[in-house]
């Protein structure tokens, strides 16, 4: 990254070296002139020189030798902080790369996600899917595409509860989907799903409550899967297993 020097830059830079007599026939000449016809660098120049002759009689009968700390020149200035903000964008760039690598997703983080979404639109009445059961089809095509992945809708058919549709959803590093299933007693779940931060395979089903809500969560093949409701935990936890099993996750980790 490259600091852009502005003109009062050169000139405090130009005016420096010609005190320090760094400059050489005709730039010195040139600076030379410049200090004869403009009163505002002729001023500057006598204020360097004067605190160059103050710190030559601060230091004058000192004995031993002292140390002057020099503030930099423009110029150095900004060499040094173009510097570090390189190397803190780096540093950043970096630490974000590799902090999701040893830590991994925490499954608690997307099932958390997912009972939020579940809070959202589980109660909605004419928006609750953005595609429904209808156009199943176009539904699944969809969202394979959007989450890179073939993507099942389990059926909960067996527990009586039929599909609504779904819907496109934000996870925290990239797209989740979200299907919704409802009863003839208009109970409702969802089934969460997600692929941008799952690193590890967990099918164990764990649970997370949130007040009346429960969900089920699991990891399988590096998708993260949420089944949440509120139809009591023990209905919900068999629908899980079932669920789980049917995507492929491995009934011997339960």
């Amino acid at each position: 990254m490259k600091i852009q020097d502005t003109p009062e830059d050169r000139d405090l830079q130009a005016l420096s070296a010609y005190i320090d007599d760094e400059l050489q026939g005709a730039e010195r000449d040139a600076v030379a002139s410049r200090i004869a016809n403009d009163a505002d660098s002729a001023a500057t120049v006598a204020a360097y020189r004067a605190q160059d002759n103050a710190l030559r009689a601060l230091f004058a009968d000192q004995s031993e030798p002292q140390v002057v700390l020099m503030r930099p020149r423009a110029k150095e200035r900004y060499l040094l902080a173009a510097c570090f903000l390189v190397v803190g964008i780096a540093c950043g760039f970096l630490m974000h790369m590799l902090l999701p690598a040893l830590r991994g997703e925490s499954p608690m983080r997307f099932a958390e996600r997912a009972d939020i979404a579940y809070a959202v639109y589980a109660p909605e009445k004419r928006h609750a899917v953005e595609v429904d059961a209808t156009q199943q089809d176009h539904l699944v095509t969809w969202l394979s595409n959007r989450l890179k992945r073939s993507v099942t809708i389990p059926s909960l058919t067996e527990y009586g509860f039929q599909l609504v549709g779904g819907r496109l959803l934000p996870d925290e590093e990239g797209p989740a989907a979200q299907f919704m299933y409802q009863n003839a007693a208009g109970e409702r779940l969802t089934l969460y799903m997600t692929t941008a931060t799952i690193r590890r395979n967990d099918s164990k089903v764990r649970l997370l409550r949130d007040g009346p809500r429960t969900t089920y969560y699991w990891a399988w093949d590096r998708v993260g899967y949420a089944l949440s409701g509120q139809i009591g935990e023990a209905k919900l936890q068999a629908i899980a297993y079932d669920t789980c099993k049917e995507l492929g996750g491995d009934p011997k980790s339960w």
